[in-house]
């Protein structure tokens, strides 16, 4: 047992020796996974901002009745009531006349003409109902109570089914599905990259050290003594890698959330990825490191192996 632990040790040891011997190598190396790791990253939280965003903005798209002025109070609640029975209605709200008013007025608060004209008119305004949805990709059924004879007629106005900003929804989530297939092809390929420099990098350490690792063998070195020390320089590569990677975006979060007037950049709300790098801070680290010691050690093994193979030819 004490002579297991001695061989890893010293395993270990030729490992960390390789890394600091090979330090350009190692310094090239870890800039492309740190990049990898860096894109695999912002490319998680972008994702689960933008799924975020999308769905902050779905939820506010409603269906807008305006009633007419003659609807009774009795012929309204029934409307509500047979609305609600409709299995895609998750809420509705009643706006009286009144309050639609008062709600134009605040809005155009800041339009002085506007407001001394509305002052000087009778409520034009109808009242409605907003009508919230589970889905707004299907209200097939909804249109369809809605555009009855009977429901028609105790209508002011035509209905708004939130046409424009759906289109614009739909629009959003398809760019934020091309930026995440984009997300997945960039890092593909730099893992790719990653994976071919720490190849060559193993590969040159293998070369510069052909004589010494011949004359090993030589001394009856088995394959895992041989290869344990790459092993443990690509094990290095892939830690301090996912360590930098990580340290950089907490700081590039840190910096931007309290920095940045907009608390948005387009469709990426810096608050809540900020929040979510947070909240998610220690699953993160850990699956950053797993990804680097993965593809660090995943090339070592294969460069090793080649080399062992040649050998035995």
């Amino acid at each position: 047992m004490r002579r297991k632990l001695t061989t890893l040790w010293r395993i270990f040891l030729g490992g960390t020796n390789n890394f600091v011997r090979n330090a350009w190598l190692s310094a090239a190396a870890m800039a492309v996974m740190i990049i990898t790791l860096t894109i695999v990253l912002f490319s998680v939280i972008a994702n689960a901002t933008f799924s975020y965003t999308v769905q902050t903005i779905r939820d506010k798209i409603d269906i807008s009745v305006y009633l007419k002025d003659d609807v009774t109070d009795t012929r309204r609640n029934g409307l509500i009531t047979d609305l609600k029975k409709i299995q895609n209605v998750r809420a509705i709200s009643y706006i009286s006349k009144d309050q639609a008013l008062k709600n134009y007025i605040n809005i155009n608060k800041d339009n002085v003409d506007l407001q001394v004209a509305i002052n000087q008119t009778d409520n034009p305004l109808p009242a409605s109902l907003q009508i919230k949805l589970n889905d707004p990709d299907h209200i097939e059924s909804i249109k369809t109570y809605l555009e009855k004879p009977e429901i028609k007629a105790l209508q002011s106005d035509e209905t708004s089914y939130s046409g424009d900003r759906k289109e614009a929804i739909d629009k959003i989530a398809k760019a934020t599905s091309f930026i995440r297939k984009a997300g997945i092809v960039g890092v593909i390929i730099f893992a790719f990259i990653s994976v071919l420099i720490i190849f060559n990098t193993i590969q040159m350490a293998i070369f510069n050290r052909r004589d010494e690792l011949s004359i090993m063998r030589l001394l009856g070195a088995g394959k895992w003594y041989i290869r344990g020390p790459f092993l443990v320089e690509s094990f290095l590569i892939g830690v301090s890698s996912a360590v930098v990677s990580i340290v950089m975006c907490n700081a590039v979060f840190s910096v931007a959330n309290s920095t940045l007037n907009a608390s948005s950049f387009g469709l990426l709300d810096i608050t809540y990825a900020s929040k979510y790098f947070a909240m998610h801070f220690w699953n993160i680290v850990g699956a950053q490191l797993l990804l680097g010691i993965i593809i660090g050690v995943g090339s070592s093994f294969v460069a090793t192996q080649r080399y062992l193979r040649m050998k035995r030819k």
